[in-house]
């Protein structure tokens, strides 16, 4: 079955990069996948695989029913691109202004599509049914898309037993890919702070009560927060990353605005982060007599995967490519949606290595200039199609 599936892999290799190459073209963002949708439905229909769409307005489930009893595994995709002017003068790169599949989800659907496809030619092969998730407005956070479609009842009908999620990684190599037991991202937390004081001219501060000046404290100690209330062995980070105030060199202005994101692993360490947060800056707003204004949005949760399916994603990855596609990585505090699926659903999120062998061509996710490997599709489909049989055979064994 393992040279079957690589095969087939091989085979539809120039369909899948023509599909990928199509959502290149054509990136909607989060919310207005609309048109993304509707070509996802007529390849679905193309290739004879039944489809639910319309789930939290555009996601789509496809259902690939095997001709033996089983369990559910689901494999999800997202669709959403970034608002993101590309500069990467590619032959299909964006028609949309404004709009860029800068994080690869482009890749994403078409490896889902690639394996859907293979799954349905080999329902001989399948001990129950593969669920193929195309979610929408991954790059939306605090809200996502991942939620609203639980909430739409995606799963009302098939609940799944176990569910993956894949996510191209320029930083691994093409053919390597990087797979953790248990932390894999992080949460994304994000904060805007609204300093007021009173303005004046910059040569009498003493009748002023200097917003710059509290905002410059006010970032200084949020540092503290990592540096000395939390555990130094858990990674964590507080990025003010907006400051907007002032409108001349020689005024003090009435207001400062931050902004900014928190990166954490564990509840009890966002918890803790949050509380110290709120304590330093209302503290420090104090000390100079400044009124404070504090929003504070919890965003995505921590990507924490099951390491029995963790396990299972490395023995097929391993299986399939040998030892060597699988080295230690490191987990990454950027955060990710399907996390919430984690939430509700045992299962894992991996990354798929994509590094260009071309140095000039190696950018990072979200950078106006990133461009997918388009070698590591193959890879992609190969491990999405091979995990998939084999945890429905692993759900039977335990049944």
């Amino acid at each position: 079955m393992i040279e079957k599936i690589k095969q087939e892999s091989e085979h539809i290799k120039e369909e899948v990069i023509s599909l990928r190459r199509h959502f290149h073209k054509y990136p909607e963002r989060s919310l207005e996948e609309f048109e993304t949708a509707k070509f996802i439905e007529n390849k679905l229909k193309e290739y004879e695989i039944p489809y639910r769409s319309g789930i939290a307005k555009t996601g789509i489930l496809a259902v690939i029913e095997g001709e033996k009893e089983g369990g559910t595994v689901a494999l999800r995709a997202d669709m959403d691109a970034l608002p993101v002017h590309e500069e990467t003068a590619l032959p299909f790169a964006s028609k949309n202004e404004g709009a860029m599949h800068a994080c690869g989800h482009d890749a994403h659907m078409a490896i889902l599509l690639g394996t859907g496809k293979i799954l349905s030619k080999n329902k001989s092969q399948i001990k129950g049914r593969v669920l193929l998730v195309f979610q929408p407005s991954e790059e939306k956070s605090p809200v996502g898309g991942a939620k609203p479609m639980l909430d739409d009842g995606v799963f009302d009908d098939y609940q799944p037993d176990v569910i993956y999620g894949l996510h191209v990684w320029p930083d691994l190599p093409v053919g390597q890919f990087g797979i953790r037991d248990a932390e894999m991202m992080g949460a994304s937390d994000s904060f805007s702070i609204t300093i007021a004081g009173t303005g004046g001219h910059a040569s009498m501060p003493q009748t002023t009560r200097d917003p710059i000046l509290t905002a410059a404290h006010l970032i200084v100690n949020l540092q503290s927060i990592v540096s000395r209330s939390l555990d130094p062995l858990q990674a964590s980070v507080v990025t003010t990353s907006m400051i907007h105030g002032g409108s001349a060199r020689n005024i003090i202005p009435n207001e400062v605005k931050l902004e900014g994101s928190i990166r954490t692993y564990q509840k009890e360490i966002k918890d803790k982060l949050k509380e110290r947060f709120f304590e330093i800056a209302e503290g420090v707003a104090e000390v100079y007599q400044n009124d404070i204004q504090i929003e504070y949005n919890d965003g995505y949760p921590a990507t924490i995967n099951t390491p029995k399916w963790a396990k299972l994603a490395r023995e097929s990855v391993v299986e399939l490519f040998g030892k060597k596609a699988t080295p230690e990585v490191k987990p990454s505090l950027a955060a990710e949606d399907f996390s919430r699926f984690l939430e509700e659903i045992d299962g894992a999120f991996i990354w798929l290595g994509s590094m260009n062998e071309d140095e000039d061509m190696r950018k990072g996710l979200h950078d106006a200039s990133f461009t997918v490997n388009e070698e590591a599709l193959t890879y992609g489909v190969a491990y999405s199609t091979y995990v998939a049989i084999k945890a429905l055979e692993q759900i039977d064994h335990e049944s």
